[in-house]
């Protein structure tokens, strides 16, 4: 067990290193090789040669691409002074990079909106993992029954409906209508019951679409393991049926929903774009979209960053729990 640890921490590190080598090859090597100067796209249309070259010596672009790569790498662990045009300015660990839109360095940015993203994503799936895995196997256990067609008819609405449609949708009723809920985000220390109430409807829209796939999937799944010869046979020896389905079924239903969730709570951690815009959240994924807007180059790589680390952890995360469930992968 301890050498499966350490296997896939070593593939950890490496699938980082290589993850932040193309994504930053994306943003500063292909704009070269298109005749794009990356210099100009930091600062804009409107920016003089003289701000463009101040930039490109602050950034170090006349360097090789391996050699920026390395000053960038070094500047998330050590941080890294940018220097040109008769100034220094100083970027602390951990460097992401630093915006001379905002004046301001990344990381400090993504260290605001990261909670909130984290209290989103969070949330959000313990939601969907109670409603969605309980209906998913309900609705397998009562195969053709009213609950199943119900069931799956809400799911197949779920997944069908875009987030934005839900979203609005809850925000018109919940919120404005009925005044139930209060629309706005509150941090959790200023006030917990604030924070609760603000993110209540983001949790369930977000949940309503994961827990329909998240229930189709558990159901499908559970429905194929009670077919296996072994469930036959722990029936045939007399064991209950709820040790038969809590102990044998679910440790084998449960292998393809631990993969799907390492995914989708990767990519939620990186931005939910569409529940954060939809709701005015202050997450990573409303940054994202305005740093888009206002080609903040230097904000989108951080957060491109932080979501691809968050989909690597979260696999190595669903890799660790593989081996708790099953015991096959402890022994090979």
């Amino acid at each position: 067990m301890f050498a499966y640890i350490v296997r896939r921490l070593i593939a950890v590190i490496v699938m980082l290193l290589v993850v932040t080598l193309v994504t930053f090859g994306i943003f500063f090597a292909i704009p070269k090789l298109t005749g794009a100067d990356p210099a100009a796209l930091y600062v804009g249309k409107q920016a003089d040669p003289a701000t463009i070259e101040g930039i490109r010596q602050k950034l170090g672009l006349g360097e090789p691409i391996l050699v920026q790569f390395w000053d960038f790498v070094t500047g998330i662990f050590a941080g890294r002074d940018y220097t040109g045009g008769g100034t220094t300015v100083r970027c602390d660990a951990p460097c992401f990079g630093y915006s001379f839109r905002n004046e301001q360095p990344i990381w400090p940015v993504l260290q605001d909106r990261l909670p909130v993203t984290l209290s989103l994503a969070a949330g959000a799936c313990v939601l969907w993992l109670l409603g969605g895995v309980t209906t998913g196997i309900v609705s397998a256990l009562k195969r053709g029954s009213v609950w199943d067609r119900a069931a799956m008819t809400i799911a197949l609405s779920g997944v069908s409906l875009p987030i934005y449609f839900t979203g609005l949708l809850s925000l018109a009723i919940f919120s404005y209508g009925l005044g139930w809920v209060n629309g706005e985000y509150v941090e959790f220390a200023v006030d917990p019951a604030a924070w609760f109430g603000g993110l209540i409807l983001p949790w369930v829209t977000l949940a309503f679409l994961y827990a329909a796939m998240y229930a189709r999937l558990t159901r499908a799944t559970m429905l194929e393991i009670l077919g296996e010869d072994y469930i036959r046979t722990a029936r045939a020896k007399g064991l209950r049926e709820p040790v038969v389905i809590g102990k044998h079924a679910m440790r084998s239903t449960m292998t393809p929903i631990l993969t799907i969730l390492g995914m989708d709570l990767g990519a939620l951690v990186g931005g939910a774009i569409l529940t954060e815009t939809t709701f005015n959240l202050p997450g990573l994924g409303q940054a994202a979209v305005k740093a888009i807007s206002d080609r903040d180059l230097p904000l989108i790589l951080g957060v491109t960053l932080i979501a691809a680390a968050a989909v690597v952890v979260a696999n190595l995360v669903v890799d660790l729990l593989y081996a708790v469930i099953d015991p096959r992968v402890r022994l090979s």
